[in-house]
């Protein structure tokens, strides 16, 4: 099966063909002429995806699947949830975000957060949702290269290292988004 994944994204491109190449081959929307930003304007992550995928499928016709992604810290109410890519402004970048982030979490002595993932699948003009979460907390320093975005400053729960210090394989293993994109896989395999 032939399934669109909304994104430009190369590490989540990598991370979801490692785990859906057995039930269906990825297409990303610039391999089908389309390089325009899909905005995310919805106030959940799961109006987003929908909101991406929907778009895809509105343009292509072709089954398609995105995510959108945030990481909810307990002492923020949630906080920066689904404004995680931006939440040090339109024009930020990872490292702003992360420096807004430890800011934020200062004093406070929760440092409890996750990273939660959800899917949307638009299947045949239906839509399916599918979410991973993963729980851990924020480290006060940023440690590690690997892994992109707040991985790091969170350290997963169980571990004593930032998902910036695991390895790909390690971090795959217990990543928010690979426990979303392994239910997909269950779906998908379901339908074949």
């Amino acid at each position: 099966m032939e399934i669109v994944f909304a994104t430009s994204n190369q590490h989540k491109l990598q991370e979801a063909s490692d785990i859906l190449e057995p039930f269906a081959t990825l297409v990303i929307p610039a391999q089908l002429g389309i390089h325009e930003e899909i905005p995310e304007e919805g106030e959940t992550l799961e109006q987003n995806a929908l909101y991406k995928a929907n778009y895809i499928y509105g343009k292509t016709g072709k089954n398609c699947f995105a995510d959108d992604t945030g990481l909810e810290a307990e002492a923020l109410g949630g906080a920066p949830g689904v404004y995680s890519a931006r939440y040090a402004g339109a024009e930020c970048n990872a490292a702003a975000n992360m420096h807004k982030l430890l800011n934020e979490l200062k004093g406070h002595a929760n440092q409890k957060a996750r990273f939660r993932t959800v899917v949307a699948l638009v299947l045949d003009g239906k839509s399916y949702f599918f979410e991973g979460v993963l729980n851990g907390s924020i480290t006060q320093n940023a440690k590690g290269s690997n892994g992109f975005g707040y991985d790091p400053v969170f350290v997963p729960q169980g571990y004593t290292k930032t998902l910036a210090e695991l390895s790909a394989r390690e971090k795959n293993l217990i990543s928010h988004r690979g426990f979303a994109m392994r239910k997909l896989a269950g779906f998908l395999k379901d339908k074949l």
